[in-house]
């Protein structure tokens, strides 16, 4: 086992591995930058060293200032948390090179899953079922329309180094096709440096459903489950559930062998979800996947008893997995607390958390890395808390998270917490009659 561990992130997944570590008997490290130096990653870990500035490119993307703290601190194993340096083939690859064990997927899986064009092949090679589209990229918009005429509008251009919805366009009718090619492919250049596209066929109201999977390097996977991301504003995921309202015990098999499928053709080492779009008849189709530990991860651990980190630092330790599949023995569901004010469309609202007041009670978890006093600096991504509840109904679930919420205090600054409350008493969601497009009807105003 790993007898130190360097955490190359921030925040609030940044605590909670240091939190596994301590309970494993591991030492930790902590990076920062500058304006996290009162950060409490940074108080907690047995070691702390400062990497760079505010800017992210210059202290958590700087993969040499990285490897220095780490041998310079003698950590044997390094671990990314998500985000930031997590799905980097590159800094995978290096950390190979320097006797660092990067506590994830290999280079090679991440560089397979990374690319989206190349995932799809690979998976529907493996037998899983994708989204009828392009046969990799597409060269020209000539092309394109073509390709369209076959799949059947309406149809969904993406860019293959995407994320975000970042260089990603619906189109409905051939005579709007050029415009909104274009608009993408120079997105998808300005944001990832490649304007590579490819098409698939626009799932309409679907539901974004992702398995939770974990491999060894013995080439064994299992699966945890699902989680339902369904409720996004800009594909950006707002709360998380499980078990999914919209799967049958039949479909939730069924896309657990398919998961498996996927990351066993890849030979799969560490934690992972394979992500689906459910269409409206019960149908599903890959979509990409993550080849590291989620924001959404607690729900998973709170319904299995299962800690999940602890498990990616047993995996990378060489230790096999148990091959055992998991069902959910209760319900849980994560709210995504963020330094925003939803009511001016999610404007990011960083500043001086003057007083604080977490929920508590039974069936209630709060991982976050704020406090009274805390700056949350305007740098970084604004999620500063997440609240995960779990209990034996999703009716016991609801009402228990509107309570937590109701409980939580934040101030200094704007927060998502008023959304969530509301989205508690929302119709539509707590008949779990949902989909992606939930937030597209959803009344902001009167926040």
């Amino acid at each position: 086992m790993f007898k130190k561990i360097l955490i190359a992130n921030r925040g609030e997944i940044a605590l909670r591995i240091i939190r596994t570590c301590k309970e494993m008997g591991i030492k930790t490290v902590a990076i920062y930058s500058t304006a996290d130096r009162e950060s409490l990653h940074v108080k907690f870990a047995d070691e702390a060293v400062c990497i760079g500035p505010p800017p992210s490119r210059q202290s958590y993307l700087n993969i040499p200032a990285i490897i220095s703290a780490a041998e310079v601190t003698g950590a044997d194993a390094i671990h990314p948390g998500y985000g930031f340096l997590s799905e980097n083939a590159e800094f995978s690859r290096i950390c190979s090179e320097y006797g660092i064990k990067f506590i994830g997927a290999t280079a090679e899986q991440i560089n397979l899953m990374g690319d989206k064009a190349t995932a799809k092949a690979t998976m529907k090679i493996a037998g899983v079922p994708v989204i009828p589209g392009s046969e990799g990229l597409i060269d020209t918009v000539e092309d394109a329309k073509r390709i369209a005429k076959d799949i059947v509008y309406p149809v969904i251009i993406k860019a293959t180094a995407g994320g975000g919805g970042r260089g990603m366009r619906i189109i409905r009718h051939e005579d709007e096709f050029e415009k909104l090619w274009n608009d993408a492919k120079m997105e998808a250049a300005n944001a990832f440096g490649n304007d590579g596209i490819y098409m698939e066929k626009y799932v309409e109201e679907p539901r974004h459903i992702e398995i939770q999977v974990v491999g060894d390097q013995f080439g064994k996977v299992c699966h945890l489950s699902e989680r339902d991301c369904s409720i996004q504003r800009r594909h950006q995921k707002l709360c998380e559930e499980t078990p999914s309202p919209a799967l049958t015990p039949e479909l939730r098999e069924k896309m657990g062998e398919a998961a498996i499928k996927g990351a066993s053709a890849i030979k799969y080492e560490g934690a992972g979800t394979v992500e689906f779009l459910v269409d409206k008849h019960g149908d599903f189709y890959f979509m990409e996947m993550n080849t590291r530990i989620q924001v959404e991860h607690p729900i998973t651990e709170e319904v299995t008893d299962f800690d999940l980190i602890k498990e990616q630092i047993k995996v990378a330790a060489g230790v096999a997995i148990s091959g055992q599949n998991y069902t959910p023995k209760l319900y849980a569901l994560e709210c995504r607390i963020n330094a925003e004010d939803p009511a001016n469309g999610f404007r990011p609202s960083p500043g001086k958390i003057t007083n604080l007041h977490l929920p508590g009670g039974h069936g209630v978890r709060i991982d976050s890395h704020v406090y009274a006093g805390y700056t949350i600096p305007p740098n970084y991504d604004s999620m500063i808390a997440k609240v995960i509840v779990s209990g034996q109904s999703r009716e016991e679930v609801l009402l228990r998270m509107k309570r937590a919420l109701q409980e939580f205090v934040i101030d200094g600054i704007k927060t998502t917490i008023p959304f969530h409350i509301k989205l508690m008493d929302d119709e539509r969601f707590k008949s779990g009659q949902f989909t992606t497009a939930f937030m597209e009807n959803f009344d902001l105003k009167s926040l």
